[in-house]
């Protein structure tokens, strides 16, 4: 079995894109990483100009508009937002 382990002194985002069913980080290195926008209700409700409006801090993303933060390394280990549920037209 193997363990993931995040260096968060070797990750820093470089790119945020929120599609209408992603988010869609860009490291540094150039790896993407895709999350379900579902995960983070906030952004998922939010509009596409609010989604665009963001800052890249040092350990995560801000988004002012709605005062939505993430962390890099909770998107990079999967965590979604606490009471976060998939919609229905979920397959």
């Amino acid at each position: 079995m193997s363990i993931l382990v995040i260096d968060e002194d070797c990750v820093a985002a470089k790119k945020v894109v929120c599609t209408n069913t992603h988010l869609v980080l860009t490291l540094e290195g150039g790896h993407e990483v895709h999350a379900p926008l579902w995960f983070y209700p906030r952004l998922h409700q939010a509009t596409a100009s609010q989604r665009a409006h963001y800052e890249i801090m040092r350990f995560g993303i801000h988004w002012p508009d709605i005062d939505e933060d993430l962390s890099i390394k909770g998107i990079l280990e999967g965590r979604k937002a606490p009471g976060a549920t998939p919609p229905d037209n979920i397959n």
